[in-house]
C-alpha cells in the first residue's frame, strides 16, 4: 500500500513525488512516456533551448551595433535541434535522479484506474495492480485540434508543437494558426532563423489575455522584423499548404511549406479510467477545490488536467499544495499572482490584473508606465531596443495589483512583482526597497515613482 500514487510525471507529478518522498511518504509515480511530461520533453525546455540559439544568432548577426563584427555568421539547424535534444536528455536524467534520491517508485507504462475498495484505490499498469491510500491525477494536456476542413488530409504538412520541434530541416515558410504564447514563440524562433512567417489569429490581438498595450507593441516589433499578421481572421479550410481564412467578410489565402497548429491545449481526462471513480469534471478539466481535492475523498488533481492555469510553474505549486495538506499542513492554492512569460525576443512578462481584467471586474485602479529606456542597463544592452514597464495599483489602498513588461530580460525580473502582489505591498513599501544598480529591474522602482 502506497501513501500516494501519482499518474503523470510532468511538472505537477514529479514535483509532488519529490516533495512527498522527501517528507517520508511512500510514493508511486506512473509515467507512460517520458519523465518530465510535455513541458520538459515537448514544450517549455526544448522551445527555450532553441529560442536561445536563435537569440545567439541574432546577437552575432547584429553585433556591429555594439562595435563587434563577425564575418559569415551562419547556423546549423541540425546542430540546434541536436543541442535541444541533449539539453532535454540531461534534464530528464536529473528528474529521474531526484526520484531515486527521494525513494519514489517509478513505473513506466500506461496506468489505468480500476476501482476503489477497502484495500484502497487500485491502479493497473503493465498487467500489475497497485494500491494506494491517495491518488493524484496529473495527466496534463494535449494540443487542441479543431475540426477545420482539410486539416487531416494535409498530412505532415500540418504540425503541432510536438512535431515541429523534431523537424530535420528548417522550413522556408511557415503559417502559424493561432497567435497565443506557443504560436508566438515558434513564430519568433523561425523568424530569427530566416523563415518567412505568417500568423493567423482569430482574435483582434495576439497573446489574448495579456495586457493589450504590451501585446500590440510586441506585434509591431515583429511586424518590422518581417512577420505577417492576420488578426480577426477565422480559418475555414486547409488545402494542402494553403490556409484559407475569412477576414472582414472576404476570403483570403496564405501558403506555407509547413503549417503550425497552435490554437490552445485541452486537459487529458480520458483513457485512464477516471470514470471508474466518478470524478466530477468542470468544463474540459477535473473540478478541484482550493486544496486540489476532487469530489472523491483521497483523490486529487493538479496541473493542466484541471483546465484552469496551464503553466508548468502553476502545476508545480499545485502539486506542492497536495503534498503539504497530506502531510499535516493547511495549504491552499492561490492564483492571483501567477506569472506569465512569452520567450520572444524581446520577452514579455506579466503578473496580476491587466487593465482589461480590472475593468471587467470593476476594480478601481491607477496605472503608471515608463519606457524600458529609463533603465541605464537596458540601454547599454539593447541598442535601439524599446520596451515598456506598466504597473497597476489599487486606487483606494495603493497596493500593487498588476505588473506588465516588454523587454529583455523581464522573465528574470517578474518574480519580484509576484512577491509584491502576494504580500499586498503598496507603492510606498516598494519604493523603499533597494534595487541593485545598474540593473534592468530598476525600471520597476522608477515606474513606481511616477505615481
Amino acid at each position: 500500500m502506497f501513501d500516494l500514487m501519482i499518474i503523470g510525471g510532468g511538472p505537477a507529478g514529479y514535483v509532488a513525488a519529490e516533495r512527498a518522498g522527501h517528507k517520508g511518504l511512500k510514493v508511486l509515480l506512473f509515467e507512460k512516456k517520458a519523465m518530465g511530461g510535455v513541458c520538459l520533453n515537448e514544450g517549455c525546455i526544448p522551445t527555450k533551448t532553441m529560442l536561445y540559439s536563435a537569440k545567439t544568432y541574432e546577437n552575432a548577426l547584429h553585433g556591429d551595433k555594439y562595435g563587434v563584427f563577425a564575418d559569415n555568421v551562419r547556423f546549423d539547424y541540425g546542430k540546434i535541434v541536436g543541442r535541444k535534444n541533449k539539453v532535454v536528455r540531461k534534464l530528464v536524467l536529473g528528474v529521474e535522479s531526484k526520484m531515486k534520491a527521494n525513494h519514489v517508485t517509478v513505473v513506466e507504462g500506461e496506468a489505468k484506474i480500476r476501482d476503489r475498495s477497502t484495500d484502497g484505490i487500485e491502479v493497473g499498469c503493465n498487467e500489475e495492480s497497485y494500491y494506494g491510500a491517495n491518488l493524484l491525477i496529473c495527466t496534463g494536456s494535449e494540443a487542441s485540434v479543431p475540426p477545420i476542413p482539410g486539416l487531416i488530409e494535409a498530412g505532415d504538412i500540418v504540425v503541432t508543437n510536438r512535431e515541429i520541434l523534431d523537424l530535420k530541416e528548417q522550413p522556408q515558410s511557415l503559417v502559424v494558426i493561432g497567435g497565443g504564447v506557443i504560436g508566438m514563440e515558434f513564430a519568433s524562433f523561425f523568424n530569427s532563423m530566416g523563415t518567412k512567417v505568417t500568423v493567423v489569429e482569430m482574435l483582434p490581438e495576439i497573446l489574448g489575455g495579456l495586457d493589450g498595450e504590451i501585446s500590440a507593441m510586441l506585434r509591431n516589433i515583429y511586424a518590422k522584423k518581417g512577420i505577417e499578421f492576420h488578426l480577426d481572421a477565422k480559418v475555414v479550410q486547409v488545402d494542402g499548404k494553403r490556409v484559407v481564412f475569412e477576414k472582414d467578410g472576404k476570403t483570403q489565402t496564405v501558403e506555407g511549406e509547413r503549417i503550425l497548429l497552435s490554437v490552445g491545449r485541452r486537459p487529458v481526462t480520458e483513457g485512464f479510467g477516471l470514470e471508474n471513480l466518478n470524478v466530477e469534471l468542470e468544463g474540459n478539466g477535473i473540478k478541484v477545490d482550493e486544496k486540489m481535492r476532487t469530489n472523491v475523498p483521497g483523490v486529487f488533481a493538479a496541473g493542466d488536467v484541471t483546465g484552469f492555469s496551464l503553466f508548468a510553474h502553476t502545476a508545480m505549486r499545485e502539486g506542492e499544495v497536495v503534498v503539504n495538506n497530506l502531510t499535516g499542513g493547511n495549504d491552499i492554492m492561490r492564483y492571483h499572482a501567477i506569472p506569465g512569460v512569452v520567450y520572444t525576443n524581446p520577452e514579455v512578462a506579466e503578473v496580476g490584473e491587466t487593465e482589461e481584467s480590472a475593468q471587467a471586474k470593476g476594480i478601481a485602479y491607477k496605472v503608471a508606465k515608463l519606457p524600458m529606456t529609463y533603465s541605464g542597463r537596458f540601454v547599454a544592452e539593447n541598442e535601439r531596443g524599446n520596451g515598456l514597464c506598466k504597473i497597476l495599483v489599487g486606487e483606494k489602498h495603493g497596493e500593487i495589483i498588476g505588473v506588465h513588461m516588454l523587454g529583455n530580460p523581464c522573465s528574470e525580473m517578474i518574480y519580484g512583482a509576484c512577491m509584491a502582489i502576494e504580500q499586498e505591498m503598496t507603492v510606498k513599501e516598494m519604493q523603499e526597497v533597494v534595487f541593485p544598480h545598474p540593473t534592468v529591474s530598476e525600471i520597476i522602482k522608477e515606474t513606481l515613482f511616477t505615481f
